[in-house]
């Protein structure tokens, strides 16, 4: 059983190609999201496409069908000036105010974005990128070369010494904020080894005992974050200085400030912060 719950609900079918079309529009300018204030909270915007509003377009991209509502996204210009109900927001503060899907559709939207954005020209001979009839892909017309969206895995290691657990406070957090361990999988790494090699290089200790926790898309721009929970096996805390400044082990009872529910992470120390129910956890890895 999966703890966390970061998936869209069955009433969104994904789809590659529609005409542009009256439905939701999830549109960017650069990574600010243009939002609507109405009477039940904020949405993206449903309706005529942007150009019909008046907005510059440089990217369209059809996403899908949510509860039968064609979806898309597109990136435009910022616009000199926006309506009374409009605003543009980061995706981090939106986290909490869209409803699940939307910021899940929202956050799909941003990183088809991004890979479009850096996906014009071919990597093997510099020829113009043509998108792929019918799937999520862009081809070279030249040497056929073909891109799919990529995503960066990322290991989040929630690491127990009995009833403890170990938080730590990267460089780039304010004061007095602390969170669970993480970092990237490099080539030919298992989500294990990562798992073993991270924590050893952060904080100078060991592990084992690993479960799965859950999992979730971090759209900023291409990450998966993959949560484990494990067990203490050797070693003292030597943070690294570099990546972690501070670390240190903490009861459930007497947490510092920690990431929100909105993020896995934050969900993983809710989950140990309150009881940590052992048996919604899949068998450990080896």
């Amino acid at each position: 059983m999966i703890i966390a719950d970061f998936e869209m609900s069955p009433a969104f079918a994904p789809g590659v190609h529609h005409e542009v079309a009256p439905g939701w529009w999830y549109v960017f300018c650069g990574d600010l999201l243009l939002v609507e204030n109405t009477t039940e909270g904020v949405c993206p915007l449903l309706g005529p496409p942007p150009q019909e509003r008046g907005l510059v377009v440089t990217t369209c991209l059809f996403l899908g069908h949510l509860d039968g509502i064609p979806c898309f996204t597109a990136q435009c210009q910022e616009p000199a000036t926006l309506g009374g109900t409009l605003r543009l927001e980061s995706m981090r503060r939106l986290w909490r105010l869209l409803p699940k899907d939307h910021i899940l559709l929202a956050g799909r939207a941003l990183e088809l974005v991004h890979w479009q954005h850096t996906h014009r020209f071919c990597g093997q001979c510099g020829t113009a990128l043509q998108d792929v009839a019918h799937e999520r892909a862009r081809r070279c017309p030249s040497c056929q070369a073909v891109y799919f969206p990529r995503i960066a895995p990322a290991i989040m290691a929630m690491v127990r010494r009995g009833p403890q657990v170990l938080l730590a406070r990267s460089s780039r957090f304010p004061g007095g904020f602390f969170s669970i361990l993480a970092g990237f999988v490099e080539c030919g790494e298992t989500l294990e080894a990562c798992l073993r090699r991270e924590v050893r290089e952060e904080v100078g200790i060991e592990v084992g005992n690993m479960h799965y926790f859950g999992s979730q898309s971090w759209p900023f721009p291409n990450s998966l974050m993959i949560g484990f929970v494990a067990e203490h096996t050797g070693g003292t805390l030597r943070p690294d200085g570099q990546e972690i400044i501070e670390a240190d082990w903490f009861w459930p009872h007497k947490l510092p400030m920690v990431p929100g529910p909105e993020s896995l992470a934050g969900q993983m120390i809710h989950w140990y912060a309150t009881g940590a129910d052992e048996s919604l956890l899949t068998k450990p890895a080896p």
